[in-house]
């Protein structure tokens, strides 16, 4: 219990974050406890692999779109009160699900998560800008592993009960609980006081929508401090992303387990994503050293996906799928917390959601690319696999070879100078 003490004294003492959390708990398990229901629901009206995959895509597709605007939004209005409306319009947007009821409303399922990507993509940029409003110093790298690991935890949980409750009870109780859940957590938001400190200039400056978002791209790519760790998320999902959603098909295909498989394997990726940041902090705690360890991460998840798609036994596959993204939960919180650090609070709403729209964009290209393999007959599941863990084991390594050398060559500079 002693590893568990300086997170749990954090929630113990610090009043804004912990209502912050547990509206995070709340709102990510009706969250993840839907997405198999979603994929369920598209299998049922049609039997397209790429109809499956567009779901992917335009989820991020989407938040990418609405990423810069909500970057503005973020710095230009008071961050609380966009996360209480953007939780309970997600609520809302999820209960609308109900109404697919035939293939003829499949489209529907498209517009709802438009809406629903829309709001989130509102959403984080303003919660992760908020972190460091509401934590010391000290607490902001306890108070993101929580969060990474409440995330895991809840992803794993929801994943795997949602898979059981989809095959069990309807797609119907899921989105009514999923729903349910968005519109309970603006009850911890709206009792947390979370500051947002601008500067007269800041706020001069984000009078203009067009003129606020154009200066927070010309701020990030003028700061190479500050555009190393934004790139991270999107370099690993280039790939990694193709490779998340193949294990739908491993557990259809290779598997043949169906909703009870996709809940094991996304459950292992949910433990990993978890337990890798706290990993980094015990092990890895060095953080001039972080943007090295995040090209290691690539590659280290990458081998391990090779090995899953050498494998055919569910349980190699998901310890496998669980070290794979231990590495991936590991440049995350890495990533996440040199942003929250580098970035002034009046740029950090921006900044945040220029690095989720790379993210999400990304996504949305890795997803399409291999849908659109396997629709087609391109390559074989395990012959896609394979070329993906490869692309994300390349990409580790030029990484570490052009960005990191940067970064280090900034650290020896500054070292001479003091």
């Amino acid at each position: 219990m002693s590893r568990f003490a300086p997170y749990i004294t954090l929630l113990k003492t610090n009043a804004n974050f912990r209502r912050v959390w547990l509206s995070q708990i709340i709102s990510n398990f009706g969250d993840w406890f839907g997405v198999i229901a979603v994929f369920t629901l598209v299998l049922e009206y049609s039997d397209s692999e790429f109809l499956l995959g567009l779901i992917v895509v335009s989820k991020f597709l989407s938040f990418a779109v609405f990423s810069p605007f909500a970057g503005y939004i973020a710095d230009r209005f008071d961050r609380r009160l966009l996360m209480l409306l953007c939780d309970f319009g997600r609520g809302a947007v999820v209960l609308s699900f109900l109404f697919v009821r035939d293939p003829s409303m499949l489209w529907l399922v498209y517009v709802l998560t438009t809406s629903q990507m829309a709001f989130a993509a509102v959403f984080e940029p303003a919660k992760q800008a908020s972190i460091p409003n509401i934590t010391s110093d000290d607490e902001l790298m306890k108070a993101n592993i929580i969060s990474n690991l409440s995330w895991s935890i809840i992803f794993t949980t929801g994943m795997g009960i949602g898979g059981l409750v989809t095959a069990w009870m309807g797609t119907d109780a899921v989105f009514i609980i999923n729903g349910t859940g968005y519109i309970l957590s603006t009850w911890f938001i709206f009792k947390a006081v979370i500051p947002h400190t601008r500067s007269r200039e800041t706020m001069k400056s984000l009078k203009n929508p067009v003129a606020g978002i154009i200066e927070g791209y010309r701020f990030l790519f003028s700061k190479p401090h500050i555009l190393r760790p934004a790139l991270a998320k999107g370099t690993i999902t280039f790939f990694l992303g193709a490779l998340v959603y193949t294990l739908i098909l491993v557990s259809e295909e290779l598997l043949m387990m169906g909703s009870i498989g996709l809940g094991l394997l996304y459950s292992a990726r949910g433990f990993g994503t978890a337990v890798g940041p706290v990993m980094v902090r015990r092990y890895f705690s060095n953080e001039d050293k972080w943007i090295l360890y995040m090209g290691i991460s690539m590659i280290y998840a990458g081998l391990m996906y090779i090995f899953v798609g050498l494998s055919g036994i569910i349980w190699i596959m998901v310890g496998l799928v669980f070290m794979a993204h231990c590495g991936s939960g590991a440049n995350w919180v890495m990533s996440t917390v040199l942003l929250q650090k580098r970035s002034p609070d009046g740029f950090r709403g921006r900044i945040f959601s220029s690095e989720w729209l790379l993210f999400t964009l990304m996504q949305a290209v890795s997803v399409t690319g291999v849908s659109l393999v396997m629709e087609f007959g391109l390559l074989s599941l395990r012959t896609a696999i394979l070329m993906y863990a490869t692309g994300l084991i390349i990409a580790g390594m030029i990484w570490i070879l052009l960005v990191y050398r940067f970064e280090k060559k900034i650290h020896e500079t500054t070292t001479v100078e003091s």
